[in-house]
């Protein structure tokens, strides 16, 4: 009899689970259950279509549905909503088209995602407020821009999405408010990156309302206004974007066990506490490579690599699904931020090491280069054992230089040897020492 492996979720994770186990393994059933109609799509490019970059969205859709069913023969069903599961039967109830049936299985991936936070603001449900994190939802701040023409925009949230979408609307002639109740933007890449960023978007006509807590919106039908604990600031639309939360009520119910993240809690191979359902995506857990503990950060790269790897295990290579470092880059209008591992001293020294940091701000390119600017560089390295820790960046150009650290932390290695590398260099793209050996060798004199 041929094994059966039941995906829930057609996005990162999932689709890359089913096309690996598939490849693996052309005699496997793979069937795909996903609730709504899109698939292996491209979610970091939704802000990008707001702005008018992306003409449709269906540009940011990675392989259809069709290529899935005809040219990898995954029986891929849309539509179709996992209602619950059955660990010890190994079956999934599913409803669709307003019937329920049960599908057996021989392995399982919970790749269910995760959801955009929707705090309990006063007038959250009034025309014109939005949070974006579907397809479904850029389309609908797409047509409301296009339909309603709004003049004034509120971003509520500071973080990715928060900064991203500021760029948007604003492209799209807005005037643009971004709210955030903590001090800075980008909180998790720290001060030196967010107090560029924000003299940055201020520049570009982005009113920063920080340390700022937004009460809830005002208007009629439609929001007019957004109140804060002693004013209100007028408004025609409202996204937002304080952070998302892993979709674990389906997992939660079936007694598959959750982590102190509250996200799914996985092994190395994204197995759960049962041996035959696994998860991966923005709905499970991973391991720090820095601190080798269970942690929650929900990224694109994350959940492809999870999901290639379990594809692989489940038709018999056992695969490791990786540990994470996280690092992010973001675009805050012309400006590139991007960080990896801790960056946070205080947050360094609650996992246990002695952090010590630097900040440089160097050429990004030789400096009489035509068209040279500045990149900072922040980098945390351990006093104790001299390896690194983490980095922030943020320029013009450059920022993707992150890389270099992510690297120099999943290889576990110290500062000195980072200051040791040997980059490339020429005056178009660097200058002799890179700025990332520049901080390395700064780094390693402090230490």
């Amino acid at each position: 009899m041929t094994d059966t492996f039941v995906v829930v979720g057609g996005d990162a994770a999932g689709m890359s689970a089913a096309s690996k186990a598939k490849r693996a393994d052309p005699e496997l059933d793979v069937v795909v259950f996903e609730k709504g109609e899109w698939v292996s799509y491209a979610a970091c490019g939704m802000p990008y279509y707001v702005k008018g970059e992306i003409e449709s969205l269906d540009d940011l859709v990675q392989v259809t549905p069709e290529e899935f069913r005809t040219e990898r023969d995954i029986d891929l069903r849309t539509n179709h909503e996992v209602v619950a599961i059955d660990p010890e039967a190994r079956t999934v109830t599913v409803a669709a088209n307003g019937d329920r049936f049960e599908q057996s299985y021989d392995s399982l991936l919970v790749a269910t995602g995760a959801r955009a936070i929707e705090p309990p603001f006063d007038g959250i449900d009034l025309d014109g407020v939005f949070t974006i994190h579907s397809m479904d939802s850029a389309a609908a701040i797409h047509e409301y821009v296009e339909s309603e023409r709004p003049e004034t925009a509120a971003i509520v949230g500071g973080g990715y999405v928060g900064i991203e979408m500021a760029e948007a609307l604003d492209a799209r002639g807005l005037d643009v408010h971004t709210f955030e109740m903590l001090p800075h933007v980008l909180q998790p890449f720290g001060e030196s990156v967010a107090t560029v960023v924000e003299d940055h978007l201020r520049e570009k006509g982005v009113s920063l309302h920080l340390d700022t807590t937004v009460s809830g919106f005002a208007g009629e039908d439609r929001v007019e206004a957004v109140r804060l604990e002693t004013e209100t600031v007028s408004a025609d639309v409202v996204v937002v974007g304080v952070g998302v939360a892993p979709n674990v009520a389906l997992a939660e119910e079936a007694g598959i066990e959750l982590g102190e993240t509250g996200a799914i809690a996985t092994d190395e191979y994204g197995r759960t506490n049962y041996d035959t359902v696994y998860a991966a995506g923005d709905c499970a857990e991973s391991t720090d490579v820095v601190t080798g503990e269970p942690t929650h950060v929900p990224l694109a790269l994350t959940a492809n690599r999870a999901g290639r790897a379990i594809g692989q295990t489940v038709t018999g290579t056992p695969t490791e699904v990786g540990t994470i470092a996280g690092t992010a880059i973001v675009k805050a209008f012309d400006l590139g931020a991007a960080r990896t591992g801790i960056v946070d001293e205080s947050a360094a020294r609650e996992a246990g090491f002695d952090p010590v940091s630097v900040e440089i701000t160097d050429a990004a390119r030789a400096h009489y280069y035509p068209g040279a600017t500045d990149l900072t560089v922040t980098l945390v390295g351990d006093s104790e054992t001299g390896r690194v820790l983490g980095a922030s960046v943020v320029g013009r150009e450059g920022a993707k230089r992150i890389d270099t650290v992510a690297t120099a932390l999943h290889a576990g290695m110290t500062v000195e040897e980072v200051a040791d590398l040997d980059l490339a260099y020429a005056p178009p793209f660097s200058p002799v020492w890179d700025p990332i050996a520049t901080a390395a060798k700064v780094l390693a004199g402090k230490l």
